[in-house]
């Protein structure tokens, strides 16, 4: 009997769903960003469709535009695989796909600062296609039955708030890519509203928001992982930052390849490592009111400290890097994740809360 004959299960194709859903909308983010003033630039708004081959390119820019539509065309195949077959399911992954290169494009018809060019739709549906390919062949971890669907219910508690844990921990990830931050540190809104750091900066003043939002963010990062899963395990919520260390290198070496992968790691750095861990070991053994108010408190100081932190003048080549050129879209979409990340995980985590007394009260539940 193949897939097509068995009915569709929400909860089998949710995940690959909600994640195929918030690729999309990161897509479309870097897509048009900046946005800014609106205008007609002329012209036909599907000419760059025939328009003559692209004289200036890279391959940065052709690899880079295929890698960011191969995730999509892997989570579009998972998610259509219980409603179609699996070659139908390729087929509408790859049409779909080229659909969103497309309408990114005839967008940026009206930006000043975009260029549509049909480089980028075949780059973009090339992506997809060699991304439903490999869902063809390995969209089943995320399927009912598949190995990534059952860690999924093994580990990650059921439900929405489940679902919520994995995007905010992806995009907690994503956010750790953007090299001007402290160590950990989220919610900086300065960018957002053009505003200057309040305060000079001095390498005293510096360290101390350096290891400050590291122990904040590790004490709330951590008390929503531990929260958010089923089979709760220190190592498990331990490899969460170790991955998001990873990142953090990964993103310095391929901005500044001489030793870049080390930039983060820093005395303040090490410091705020050391404390965080200490400080979540401790908060994690608070009775549960107070572990949940710790954590939140947490988060709030987090940002305080993000947004009272000095400029730091030393990495500026690092800055400047990540500002130009093909990494400018890139840094806006991760820039806009890094301010945004703690204003959707305060009310995540005040709802796992919530879940919590009502899991020690289930009487209350049925009445």
């Amino acid at each position: 009997m193949n897939s097509a004959s068995h009915p569709p299960s929400a909860g089998a194709t949710q995940l690959a769903r909600n994640l195929a859903l918030l690729w999309t909308l990161l897509i479309a983010y870097a897509s048009l960003h900046p946005v800014g003033e609106l205008r007609d630039s002329g012209g036909e708004l599907f000419g760059f469709l025939t328009a003559p081959w692209p004289r200036y390119w890279t391959r940065f820019d052709v690899i880079a535009n295929a890698l960011g539509y191969l995730p999509l065309g892997f989570l579009l195949v998972s998610a259509l695989t219980p409603r179609l077959r699996r070659s139908g399911a390729f087929v509408a992954a790859v049409l779909l796909s080229t659909a969103l290169s497309v309408s990114m494009e005839v967008l940026q018809h009206f930006l000043p600062t975009r260029v549509p060019s049909n480089l980028d739709v075949s780059t973009n549906a090339l992506g997809g296609a060699a991304g439903a390919l490999l869902g063809v062949r390995w969209g089943r971890l995320l399927g009912q039955g598949g190995s990534l669907a059952r860690w999924r219910s093994r580990r990650i508690v059921r439900g929405h708030a489940g679902e919520i844990a994995l995007l905010l921990l992806l995009l907690w990830w994503l956010a750790q890519i953007d090299p001007d931050t402290p160590l950990f540190g989220l919610g900086d809104l300065r960018g957002l509203f053009g505003l200057e750091a309040p305060v000079d900066f001095t390498e005293r003043r510096y360290r101390a928001v350096e290891i400050g939002a590291c122990i904040c963010a590790m004490v709330s990062v951590g008390v929503i992982g531990w929260h958010s899963m089923r089979a709760r395990s220190l190592w498990l919520l331990g490899s969460t930052f170790v991955v998001a260390l990873a990142v953090k290198a990964g993103s310095g070496a391929v901005l500044v390849p001489d030793g870049g992968a080390w930039l983060w790691l820093t005395p303040g750095a090490l410091a705020g490592l050391a404390g965080g861990a200490v400080a979540l070991r401790v908060a994690l053994w608070l009775p549960l009111p107070l572990r949940f108010a710790a954590a939140a408190l947490a988060l709030l100081a987090g940002v305080a400290l993000v947004n009272l932190a000095p400029e730091n003048p030393y990495p500026s080549a690092v800055s400047e890097a990540w500002k130009a050129g093909h990494f400018f879209n890139f840094s806006g979409l991760t820039r806009l994740t890094s301010a945004l990340w703690p204003y959707f995980a305060l009310p995540y985590l005040m709802a796992l809360q919530l879940k919590e007394i009502r899991g020690r009260h289930p009487a209350h539940d049925h009445r």
